[in-house]
């Protein structure tokens, strides 16, 4: 074989290059050098893109190695920079750092570089660092690449601060027209919580693409303005601007979250007709829109279609089925997740799994699910210990809550209110209390808002008023921790149960909320309890304007008035829910045989057994008649024995 020229070398390699052969690349490379043939500053960058291609850092470093000893390459700006770049790529800023700081005039490349370098591997404080010294360089100027590094970084500290100095330096160095780089700032700004600089710059934006359309809708749906995310999206579509998956991924968390079922079904067969249904990401958030659309059955048929099911749609779908309290539906679906499907179940779907089963409240069930947590290495995730300590409590055995709870090596605040969530389920308000002691004066870890719920919902089963206000004191005054509307909820029942009705009513006043139905509906049945029917009828109006169509609101004021007497009262409220077209649900009932859950409601017929089902009460009502009668006959017998 003739020997080939540098030139012929170099045009070799880069052709390789061009045709993404690396492997091949590092072998010509390589055969280079046993020919005798030194590289030069254009061969070396090539060799090191391979490098990183295939992320063979010890190439790279034996590359580095070789440079070392010829200062003339080592010296070079171009060379320089893809040695920073193959470190930066392969996650070794260490030594990118070093490289940086060995070259004598770093030119623009080379320092954004090392701000990407920075950005790229989860160092965006550094970054920024880096940036800070880039702009102090005297012979560098930023250009709008790097900047749009610099707003990445930023946007991972979540710092809308240093987000709008960024943003002045962009209008300063007259880069506010740049579509990437303005769209950079607009998510910077969504992600960071500064919603009203997103919106702003928003509108006076000269030019707006899908992506800034996008951003903004996701920016809506994140601050939990879901109707204003559609509305947004309503004047996308207006404008001519087509959307993407990225799109529709927020309008159909817009719809979820503000229950619009109409608006996600128009939406989902936008997605049809634009293909973009059938990825997984779409699929999985049309499933989730549906179980939070209460339509579980079209969910569903979304999931089906799936063809590729990640742990993310099993996710979605589980914890539908639990949404909608079909429980017993998450379970037999995780059933077939198993033994049907090649993906295994991660600590959030787990979390999910074992919330439908303590919903269904069947402890052999949960001894089963507590064996595969063990099993499967799940058992040391303090999230999934949390929900074993819940799960035992609602199936009614809070020994074994206890012994998990005591078995977890590292509490933190949501083991801890899981334990006491459990005893407030059972009426232990005083193991509740004693349980928040143990975890202030024991522990590292601090009660949060939902740790004091907890407490006083414990405090109110178990009809401690006075430790319920002294807790609800507490978390304002020491812990500085507002008060939510449950919070509220939680106090305003307390305080119904033992007929504080004035003082309940004084704080629905005080707080900086409008009552909720939910907070109304509790005070409502604390009159029915404690016989206040000039309060009940105050508060049963404002209800009826708030949710004029929960039946149960309706029937809690009936019985007061069948109570009392008054049927004319009585006649007018059925003529209101008859004439609204209000159907109250059917309660239902769940038992479960041989690990399979069958669910029950009045006068059911749609059972698959029912038949038999109603044949076995008939032959238990005979031998419950037969035992009646018989016990009957022998206590008449006995009497007259005497």
């Amino acid at each position: 074989m003739t020997n080939r020229s540098l030139y012929q070398w170099n045009t070799l390699l880069k052709s390789l290059s061009r045709d993404k052969q690396w492997q091949q690349v590092l072998c010509q490379f390589i055969q280079m050098f046993r020919c005798a043939e030194k590289p030069d500053n254009f061969t070396i960058p090539i060799a090191l893109k391979a490098c990183v291609e295939l992320r063979q850092v010890k190439y790279g470093e034996i590359i580095h190695g070789f440079l070392s000893k010829d200062a003339s390459l080592a010296s070079d700006l171009f060379v320089g920079s893809a040695l920073i770049d193959m470190y930066a790529k392969c996650g070794r800023m260490t030594q990118a750092l070093t490289v940086f700081n060995e070259l004598e005039n770093p030119d623009l490349v080379t320092w954004s570089s090392m701000v990407s370098g920075f950005d790229r591997n989860g160092f965006p404080f550094e970054a920024v660092e880096f940036f800070r010294r880039m702009a102090t360089s005297s012979h560098v100027c930023p250009d709008r690449v790097t900047l749009i590094t610099l707003v990445s970084a930023c946007t991972k500290l979540s710092d809308s601060k240093l987000g709008r100095c960024v943003h002045g330096f962009v209008m300063r160095r007259g880069f506010q027209n740049d579509l990437s780089l303005v769209n950079s700032l607009l998510n910077c700004y969504a992600k960071s919580r500064a919603f009203k600089e997103a919106v702003h710059l928003f509108k006076v934006m000269a030019e707006k693409d899908v992506i800034s359309w996008s951003t903004l809708i996701a920016c809506y749906v994140q601050n939990g303005a879901a109707v204003e995310a559609l509305r947004v999206f309503n004047e996308m579509m207006v404008s001519g601007i087509e959307p993407n998956a990225a799109t529709m991924l927020s309008v159909f968390q817009a719809c979820a979250a503000s229950h619009d079922l109409e608006q996600g079904r128009k939406s989902h067969e936008l997605a049809i007709r634009k293909g973009i249904e059938t990825e997984v990401k779409v699929s999985t958030a049309l499933v989730d829109m549906y179980m939070k659309c209460f339509s579980p059955e079209e969910a569903y048929t979304v999931f089906s279609r799936i063809s590729k099911k990640d742990v993310v749609s099993w996710v979605a779908l589980i914890s539908g089925f639990t949404l909608n309290g079909m429980a017993h539906r998450s379970v037999e679906e995780f059933s077939k997740m198993l033994l049907g499907n090649n993906t295994r179940p991660d600590a959030i779907l787990m979390v999910k799994v074992l919330k439908s089963c303590s919903d269904l409240g069947f402890l052999e069930q949960a001894e089963c699910f507590h064996s595969y947590v063990i099993k499967f290495g799940f058992d040391s995730n303090p999230f999934i210990g949390a929900s074993l300590v819940e799960l035992y409590s609602r199936c009614g055995s809070l020994v074994s809550a206890s012994r998990v709870f005591n078995e977890i090596t590292l509490k933190d605040t949501v083991v801890w209110t899981s334990l006491i969530t459990g005893y407030g389920i059972h009426g232990k308000g005083t193991k509740a209390l004693e349980t928040l002691n143990q975890m202030v004066q024991s522990s590292e870890v601090e009660p949060n808002e939902v740790t004091f719920l907890s407490v006083l919902s414990a405090c109110s089963h178990s009809g401690l008023i006075h430790e319920g206000l002294r807790i609800f004191e507490l978390m304002v005054r020491q812990y500085k921790l507002v008060p939510n509307l449950e919070h509220y909820a939680v106090l305003v029942d307390l305080l119904g149960r033992v007929g504080e009705l004035d003082t309940a009513i004084e704080i629905t006043k005080r707080m900086p909320f409008s009552p909720t139905p939910q907070i109304l509906g509790t005070l409502l049945g604390a009159c029915r309890i404690h016989q206040n029917d000039e309060m009940a009828e105050t508060v049963a109006k404002k209800l009826f304007e708030l949710e004029s169509n929960h039946v149960g609101y309706y029937m809690l004021m009936s019985n007061m008035y069948g109570v009392k007497g008054e049927w004319e009262n009585v006649e007018k409220l059925r003529n209101a829910v008859r004439n609204k077209g209000i159907k109250k649900g059917l309660a239902e009932s769940l038992i479960e045989i041989k690990r399979k859950v069958h669910r029950f409601v009045a006068d059911d017929n749609m059972h698959p057994e029912n038949q038999p089902v109603y044949g076995l009460l008939k032959e238990l009502d005979l031998h419950i008649k037969q035992d009646f009668e018989d016990s009957a006959y022998f206590e008449t017998e006995g009497g007259s024995l005497l």
